[in-house]
């Protein structure tokens, strides 16, 4: 079993430390950037109404990497991407051609999707959703082709970028996010003045700083959260994209990554105007700023990693019959019947599980980061900072994003997380009953294991 955990904050008393003096040593730490944003125009992902290909640009999307190297010699690879997610064979794609290229298990390398709403279509993810001609097909597999090109492309080049660095790490807070199972979006603005919010949700903001001498070389942050603030026709970053170019004016010389948490039921309110986008990002990167100019915790140059793909089971198969009779429903239905029966056709059954990702990095003897694929709702990550800690960092978006991935809670109230959300990535139906203890079971096998 490969093993893979990002500790930035360790479940023990917080220690403050005097960051201008008191770093770890024995870090190395390379940086890189490239645009990926297509083109031309051509098919947005993200909203199932989506009718028509783009038709301008409001910001630039990047894929961002950042290689970080122990004192032993033990590397993370850290790939960010302003895409709403990737597709196991994408991403399989690009980390096992760092690997080979690197000489890393697939422990060593992760790739964070920022979930944008206004970012291209890519490989397979959310495909199905969708009405495409074949030369809109055509025209997200050659984007794809290119993407993953650039992705280790970018990798490459912060290899070649290793200098020695001090790293640190720290919380903030923002309160950007809300919980939409729980609050209607129209009443949002009297409910937060009136302080009446109510459900799960999580609004930390980890940090971590990576400093070269007296520069800061980059800083990797995290926040739970849907990047659905725009639904327009334009390239954009949508907040977290935002918050990253404050954090690169604020800091020049700086790379600015955002790690998407476990924010699969959290939207940010209120939204849909111009001026939200920008204005979230600005509050976002202001939490961020005060976690850097204050006192954070040094991070030993110790790595440790964990990696495993775990059966996720399906509730209920469908018959052939129900999956011809449900694609007369609407075209997402017939969207998902034509990847069944494919698989059917192809393989003459149905698959009745998914290689589900759960991935665990620890930096020194810092916090743990959990690092998980598909859109993870808030839950797992309350759950986990409460089974192994007050400062766990928790990542969703991770790797693959093959579907919602609910809490028991969740899947139990049903709803559009708990199960409607299947139709359109194309999977023949909610996860069974066991899927957060599934999930769980190896969390808590790999937290384990990276502190011994």
């Amino acid at each position: 079993m490969l093993r893979f955990v990002f500790m930035i904050v360790m479940a023990v008393p917080f220690i403050a430390v005097d960051v201008a003096t008191s770093f770890a040593e024995g870090w190395m730490a390379g940086v890189a950037s490239t645009n990926i944003t297509p083109e031309d125009y051509m098919w947005m992902s993200g909203y199932g109404g989506r009718d028509k290909i783009a038709e301008g640009k409001l910001t630039d999307l990047w894929a961002k990497a950042l290689v970080l190297k122990d004192a032993d010699g033990d590397v993370s690879v850290a790939v960010t991407l302003d895409l709403v997610g990737i597709d196991r064979d994408t991403s399989l794609a690009v980390r096992q051609e760092i690997c080979k290229r690197h000489k890393l298990e697939l422990a060593n390398v992760a790739l964070f999707t920022s979930h944008t709403h206004c970012g291209p279509v890519v490989g397979t993810n959310l495909r199905t959703m969708y009405k495409l001609t074949p030369e809109q097909e055509k025209q997200i597999d050659d984007y794809t082709a290119k993407m993953i090109d650039k992705i280790i492309g970018t990798v490459d080049r912060a290899y070649e970028d290793l200098v020695p660095v001090k790293l640190s790490a720290g919380t903030g807070e923002a309160t950007i996010a809300v919980n939409r199972r729980n609050n209607k979006e129209g009443d949002v603005p009297r409910l937060r003045e009136e302080g009446k919010l109510v459900g799960p949700v999580d609004h930390r903001v980890p940090v971590l700083r990576i400093q070269a001498g007296e520069d800061l070389k980059a800083v990797v942050f995290g926040y739970a959260c849907h990047a659905t603030v725009m639904s327009f026709y334009q390239w954009s970053g949508d907040y977290p994209g935002f918050a990253q170019m404050e954090l690169e004016k604020l800091y020049p010389g700086c790379t600015a990554m955002f790690v998407a948490g476990c924010g699969a039921d959290q939207n940010p309110l209120p939204r849909r105007k111009p001026e939200h986008a920008p204005e979230y990002g600005k509050q976002l990167a202001f939490a961020v700023e005060q976690v850097l100019s204050g006192s954070m915790e040094e991070v030993r140059a110790d790595f440790s990693a964990e990696y495993e793909e775990i059966s996720l089971r399906f509730a209920k198969l469908p018959t052939r019959e129900e999956i011809e009779s449900n694609a007369k429903l609407n075209h997402y239905e017939a969207g998902r019947s034509r990847r069944l029966l494919q698989q059917l056709d192809e393989q003459g059954s149905l698959t009745p599980d998914y290689p589900y990702p759960v991935q665990t990095w620890r930096f020194g003897e810092g916090p743990i980061w959990v690092i998980m694929g598909g859109e993870v709702v808030v839950d797992f990550a309350i759950r986990i900072r409460s089974d192994f800690g007050d400062r766990c960092w928790t990542a969703g978006y991770a790797n693959d994003v093959m579907a919602y991935i609910p809490s028991r809670r969740v899947l139990t109230e049903g709803g559009y997380e708990g199960a409607r959300a299947m139709i359109y990535y194309g999977l023949p139906s909610a996860w069974n009953a066991n899927v957060e203890r599934d999930i769980m079971q190896v969390v808590g096998e790999q937290v384990e294991s990276v502190q011994k």
